[in-house]
């Protein structure tokens, strides 16, 4: 098999994201103290993952970070957007995600991360008020105004290439309009500024207009619409997207497949969440939550397939809840309780109670988003990023006709499949067979 070619990671990476809270502080202030030798990046696949390379019994087991050509973390520039934090050590501080004794180290370099006026519109997320926000006439000029924040970062910054992660709050729910249809008519809907057209939508247009790969860590409607799809390929960009999988729906992409895999049935999950951060707070409106219920919602049906399965899988109650919980802080819970059934159809139960930090599992993900994004955009690959389903709630398929794979070992052979065939390596399928 013959690899890829892959352009080297010289010079410097921006990794730009719009929202500088309490996700995206915290991964800036992880990669700064993995950078001082103060802590190591555990979760991240791009710094610790090993992938086997041929048959098992060849003992070929690099580190990813030593196979694929990353960029180094020593070569990571960070900035970002925000409507409330005018940096990432105010950010770091406010969010309460880390303890001094980690912030204090790198604060001097948390401090220097200022965040640029963001596009903000209280309509998308009611219960913040930002203060640091753009004003223009139309949201084609806002759109304008992030294109020049990027080429203005990238100039001052001296970064070779760049790309951008969601780290923002999760907007009011919506459900793809005319506007979103095409290039032209998203063009022209901001022109117009179209009530549908939504800051991180604004976002993502000017990502990819400016040749930036983009990612979505939230399950608001961003990159996943045609006019974005359409727009990726056309500047040769990629994308991928949506919702990061950390806490309840990562457990649940674990827990799933092992009851299928034993062919165990179903019959409940009820799934309820408490938390405190801006999330919890911007998650209090019900068209927030919503947009986040419709993305916690559809991993079962996918796993389990119950079309497939009637007899162990047709009648599933699956019910989430999230409340806004102060005192909680950043330290989420998540309670599930589950009905599951086996032979003879004799009932059993499963609970899970996982205390949590949802910036602590986010952090890894936005820096291996970036890496991959990266690392893809030089491999001249474009559009919708599949094999980084792994990282999301609701992973966007490449095929529009095709559902998302929310098996979380699927993704993960997918992922490792990719690289390996991109560097001229064989897949592994794991199969024994003559």
């Amino acid at each position: 098999m013959s690899a890829r070619t892959i352009a080297p990671a010289t010079g410097r990476l921006g990794v730009l994201t719009p929202g500088l809270g309490a996700v995206a502080s915290t991964f800036i202030a992880g990669v700064l103290a993995a950078r001082q030798g103060l802590a190591v990046p555990v979760g991240s696949l791009t710094q610790l993952a090993h992938i086997r390379l041929g048959d098992r019994s060849e003992g070929r087991n690099p580190l990813i970070r030593e196979f694929v050509p990353l960029t180094s973390l020593d070569d990571l520039v960070f900035g970002g957007w925000d409507p409330i934090s005018p940096n990432a050590l105010e950010a770091a501080r406010t969010c309460g995600v880390l303890e001094e004794r980690d912030i204090a180290p790198v604060s001097a370099e948390l401090e220097g991360v200022v965040a640029m006026d963001a596009v903000f519109d209280q309509r998308w997320v009611k219960k913040l008020e930002g203060r640091r926000v753009k004003a223009a006439a139309t949201k084609w000029d806002l759109a304008m105004a992030l294109v020049a924040d990027i080429e203005r970062f990238r100039t001052e910054h001296g970064c070779d290439r760049l790309v951008m992660v969601w780290c923002g709050s999760t907007e009011a729910y919506q459900e793809p309009s005319a506007v979103h249809a095409s290039v032209a008519a998203f063009e022209q809907g901001m022109r117009d500024n179209d009530e549908n057209i939504s800051p991180s939508q604004l976002y993502a247009y000017a990502a990819l207009v400016s040749g930036v790969p983009f990612a979505n860590g939230a399950p608001n409607l961003s990159v996943d619409l045609p006019c974005m799809i359409e727009l990726a390929h056309q500047r040769g960009v990629p994308i991928c997207g949506k919702d990061f999988k950390t806490g309840q729906t990562f457990m649940k992409t674990m827990l799933a497949p092992g009851l299928k895999a034993r062919m165990l049935g179903l019959r409940g999950w009820y799934s309820t969440n408490i938390l405190g951060n801006r999330d919890g707070e911007v998650l209090d409106d019900p068209e927030s939550f919503k947009t986040k219920e419709v993305s916690k919602l559809g991993v079962l049906d996918t796993i389990l397939q119950p079309e497939v399965h009637p007899e162990l899988y047709s009648e599933i109650d699956h019910v989430v809840r999230i409340n806004y919980y102060p005192p909680r802080g950043d330290n989420k819970e998540g309670w599930d309780n589950i009905d599951i059934f086996g032979w003879m159809g004799y009932p059993m139960q499963i609970k899970v109670n996982f205390l949590c930090r949802d910036s602590i599992l986010a952090a890894p993900i936005v820096l291996d988003l970036a890496l991959f994004l990266d690392l893809a955009a030089r491999a001249g690959a474009s559009g919708v990023q599949e094999w980084l389903s792994f990282y999301f709630k609701s992973p966007q398929p490449a095929s529009p006709g095709l559902g998302p794979e929310h098996d979380l070992f699927i993704q993960q052979i997918k992922l490792k499949n990719t690289l390996r065939e991109w560097m001229g390596e064989e897949p592994v399928t794991h199969s024994e067979a003559g």
